[in-house]
């Protein structure tokens, strides 16, 4: 891919160190303990900014303008007004692309070709929700009570979210959370990773040139333990919603009982591909390989558990190998990049260990594993994709979610064994089907047990089509009609005619 621009140009003009507020009522400001906490290129090592280390404080204060706003001019925002303020965002964000693309590559990471690519996910999001702006209603009732009581219902947004984000795609996680809630009338507090705080901010910014009133969207940064502890639990906000690890929604979950919050989780997972005996392998092998690989496997639907038919199994980590040899390994902001590093040396030498474990535990690695180097990697959390064949599935890596670039090769020999082996996990969030057989599909895809299933393809997301997961993958949908339903309040109206 060819770019249109200069990307290492424009990070150096949107980054050179400087210091960049948390966004608060429409104002952009420093946290009032004064901390900073520095925001590194995950590439390179260089420092690209500093931010606010927001604290309970600041949260509070963010909370409060939340529940001003709501309360006050936002309030008398009609469907059709809300609908022009998400289309005013969505042309400004599309006018303003590149930019924000380039940010998130150097916050953390994913080549500039995956982020670019997400254009018309992102920005068709904003025109979903803004349509549905003007499609929430109630239902008439007729009730059994009496014919001279009209019963209806009313849907009310619920007040104040918060919405807690994680890393590693920070456009379109921060849109999934604020649009459907300025669709339906509520305010909003984000907590952005601290890992990759600083495309959410200049996504407030645009926000603010949209028209969006003082209150209704803040951004507050600071460190999960700190901001994102104090928003979870606080009392005057309404919902959560929630993107990261599975045992940080469980935290969540339990700080909203104090004041019963709704809660919207979507977590980890260990999701299964399952490649089929009669599978067009040539269609196959690229599909699963990225299934994994995009993004240096930092994807919660990561299909790393690969499922594949002992009869073709040798074949197809043949092709799988090769594929993952031609991968370049490589700065985000090169176009021709196909991988780009972990997020931190800390997530580097945690994929490291899974690595060696899998090894220790008599997994044969294939290939991959280890760090490239040369003058290219200095300063950088990059590793090399690995493979592993001879995997059990009591095996670590075959269990756990790694949140990095490794693929684990199971082999099966029977549709009923593979699919009691997908769905022995704590997880049910995503998986894969590569079959010819229409039957199959069909048959597979209600036995699995997930909330999103792929047959012949993965990774596909759209805004009108709802993605959420099961068993310990969390709670709730994101995408489609039933997303704003989690924003609204439904409330029963009797009338008395006579």
């Amino acid at each position: 891919m060819t770019l249109s621009f200069d990307s290492r140009k424009m990070a150096d003009a949107l980054y050179t160190g400087q210091f960049c507020p948390m966004f608060i009522d429409g104002a952009f400001v420093p946290a009032q303990s004064g901390e900073v906490l520095d925001v590194v290129d995950p590439a390179s090592g260089r420092q690209l900014a500093t931010v606010p280390r927001g604290g309970a404080a600041d949260v509070d204060v963010a909370v409060a303008a939340a529940r001003r706003a709501f309360e006050g001019e936002w309030s008398k925002f009609t469907p059709y007004d809300r609908q022009e303020v998400l289309l005013r965002i969505a042309d400004l964000m599309e006018k303003n692309w590149d930019m924000l693309c380039v940010s998130d590559t150097v916050d953390m990471g994913l080549p500039i070709t995956r982020t670019l690519g997400n254009k018309r996910r992102v920005i068709g999001m904003l025109r979903f929700y803004a349509g549905q702006a003007t499609a929430l209603h109630g239902d008439y009732i007729e009730n059994s009570v009496s014919q001279s009581m009209i019963s209806y219902t009313t849907r009310e947004p619920v007040g104040v979210v918060g919405a807690i984000i994680p890393w590693n795609a920070p456009i379109a996680a921060s849109i999934w959370k604020i649009a459907p809630a300025l669709a339906t009338g509520c305010t909003v507090v984000l907590k952005p990773s601290e890992d990759a705080p600083l495309t959410p901010l200049l996504i407030a910014k645009l926000m603010q040139e949209a028209g969006v009133p003082d209150g209704v969207v803040n951004v507050v940064t600071g460190t999960g333990a700190e901001a994102g502890a104090r928003l979870a639990a606080h009392p005057d906000v309404n919902k959560v919603v929630f993107t990261g690890s599975t045992a940080t929604g469980q935290t969540i979950a339990r700080a909203g009982v104090d004041n019963l919050k709704r809660i919207t989780l979507e977590l980890g997972g260990k999701s299964p591909m399952i490649i089929c005996k009669d599978a067009d392998i040539a269609k196959a092998i690229p599909v699963a390989a990225m299934a994994v690989y995009a993004h240096s496997g930092q994807i919660c639907i990561a299909g790393s558990r690969l499922f594949v038919a002992r009869e073709i199994q040798d074949e197809f980590i043949q092709g799988l190998s090769k594929f993952a040899k031609s991968l370049k390994i490589g700065h985000g902001l090169d176009a021709d990049t196909d991988l780009g590093p972990l997020i931190n040396a800390q997530q580097t030498s945690k994929v490291e260990a899974y690595i060696a474990s899998g090894q220790e535990e008599g997994a044969r690695l294939i290939t991959g594993g280890g760090r490239p180097s040369g003058d290219p990697y200095d300063g950088g959390n990059f590793l090399r994709p690995a493979i592993f064949a001879d995997v059990r599935d009591d095996m670590k890596i075959a269990r756990e979610e790694i949140f990095g670039p490794v693929v684990s090769v199971l082999p099966f020999d029977t549709l009923d064994e593979v699919t009691a082996r997908a769905n022995a996990t704590q997880y049910g969030l995503a998986a894969g089907i590569f079959t010819r057989d229409l039957g199959t599909a069909h048959k597979m895809t209600k036995r699995i047990k997930a909330g999103s299933v792929w047959v012949n393809m993965y990774h596909a997301i759209d805004p009108a089509v709802p993605f959420g997961g099961l068993k310990m993958s969390g709670y709730g949908k994101e995408g489609g009609v039933e997303h704003l339903q989690a924003y609204l309040d439904t409330k029963a109206v009797w009338v008395q005619t006579e």
